[in-house]
């Protein structure tokens, strides 16, 4: 048997048997988990029409500014590029853990929406829903999405343009959200981060806030990241692979 497998079932019992008996559970997901349902990154290569161009420089509030169109056709791409996705294996072991464990919060950094499709309720979404449009103006939010992506979209009340919901380079998070999930790190028992670099903050401070106060700290990771030394238990692999994993330990566990 490979020792990292050995290793890695060992952490999955241990974490197991420590969520059955938590009466708070926040987890921490980025970007790792939706890479697996085939989503790219920001470091990811970009292909086709937009190969030419860096994502940074499509997704602040000076490149809206200065042409509106091509970012909003560009965010149109990559809605179109999410339609034809749906959540992987980990969101929905995700989603199972939430209605199987008596207080579960889930905070992302996710912008895909996948956590809700796979059926988690409790997420905060730190850095938005690219689902979603938000007046530039008035910050009014709506799921309405035209259908025409060579055309700006206005606000139907002020006639603003309209912008995807989601946090951009330079902007800061909603501080009603970061409070709530800073609040929530702060009372769990504990705090699993799962699929993220621990290195965007203020997300990646999560992990320490959870920790000094006195929260058990698990990472699901395929590397080793900054919040692994910190980590109680370190469980190296894909979510897609580990998650399930767990979840059916967590089953078997309350079935018992």
């Amino acid at each position: 048997m490979n020792p990292r497998y050995a290793e890695n079932i060992s952490g999955i019992d241990a974490l197991a048997n420590i969520l059955t008996q938590a009466t708070s559970v926040v987890v921490a997901t980025g970007a790792g988990v939706s890479a697996e349902s085939g989503i790219p990154t920001f470091r990811d290569p970009q292909d086709g029409l937009w190969s030419r161009y860096r994502p940074q420089d499509l997704a602040t509030p000076e490149a809206f500014a200065r042409d509106p169109v091509t970012v909003w056709n560009w965010y149109q791409w990559r809605r179109q590029r999410l339609a034809r996705v749906a959540p992987n294996a980990g969101h929905f072991a995700l989603a199972h853990l939430e209605r199987i464990l008596p207080s579960f919060r889930l905070i992302t950094q996710n912008v895909d929406g996948l956590h809700a499709a796979a059926g988690n309720q409790e997420i905060l979404e730190l850095h938005g829903n690219i689902r979603r449009n938000r007046c530039s103006r008035e910050g009014t939010v709506s799921d309405w999405m035209p259908s025409e992506s060579d055309k700006l979209p206005t606000c139907p009340d002020c006639r603003a343009p309209l912008r995807p919901d989601v946090v951009w380079f330079g902007e800061s998070l909603d501080p009603t959200l970061l409070r709530r999930a800073v609040e929530a790190a702060g009372r769990a028992d504990v705090f699993l981060s799962v699929g993220t670099s621990a290195l965007v903050e203020p997300a990646a401070s999560l992990g320490r806030h959870a920790d000094s106060h006195g929260a058990m700290i698990a990472e699901i990771n395929p590397e080793r990241t900054p919040l692994t030394d910190l980590a109680d238990i370190f469980i190296q692999g894909k979510s897609g692979e580990v998650l399930p994993r767990l979840m059916r330990r967590v089953l078997a566990i309350l079935e018992e």
